[in-house]
């Protein structure tokens, strides 16, 4: 398929990832300038109320749901590029994570800030972090709630590079 063949994106750019003969490739930016990148992600976990509480309390065979999961996410989040085929490697990257306890769902919100100066996005990073530590979450405190669900993974805000800044709130 010719590159003007190429289907649009939602945005109306080609599809990066597809070589002009439709095969997948990994996309050159080499060219690409470097510029501070940030993105930040989020998503959620509900349970019942008493896994939460337990959480909450530290009463987790398993150890402290929490921080283990605060540390798969970052780590999570590094490895992207060995996770996602056609993601880079991003050294440098800085990842903060926020772990909110939420009765009203009942369950945990994970919200994770990735940045980089670099010459490629951090969002699939947030993405993987979030996802990771929420994974994480359910490992560890399954015995407590099998019917736990993760939910609501997506991006809230991209700023940096040639198409700028985006928010989910815009």
């Amino acid at each position: 398929m010719a590159a003007s063949d190429q289907e649009k994106t939602a945005g109306g750019g080609r599809l990066t990832h597809l070589a002009p003969d439709g095969h997948a490739r990994m996309v050159d930016v080499s060219e690409k300038s470097i510029s501070q990148r940030t993105a930040i992600a989020e998503g959620r976990i509900r349970m019942s109320p008493e896994a939460l509480d337990a959480i909450e309390a530290g009463n987790v065979e398993k150890g402290d749901v929490i921080q283990v999961a605060r540390l798969a996410a970052i780590s999570a989040g590094k490895r992207t590029g060995d996770l996602i085929p056609l993601c880079h490697m991003l050294p440098g990257a800085s990842f903060t994570l926020d772990v909110t306890m939420d009765r009203a769902l009942p369950g945990i919100v994970m919200r994770a800030e990735v940045k980089v100066a670099g010459q490629t996005g951090v969002e699939m990073e947030a993405l993987t972090a979030v996802t990771v530590g929420l994974l994480t979450v359910y490992d560890m405190a399954k015995a407590l709630d099998r019917g736990m669900m993760i939910e609501g993974v997506r991006i809230l805000l991209k700023d940096g590079g040639k198409s700028g800044h985006w928010s989910a709130n815009e």
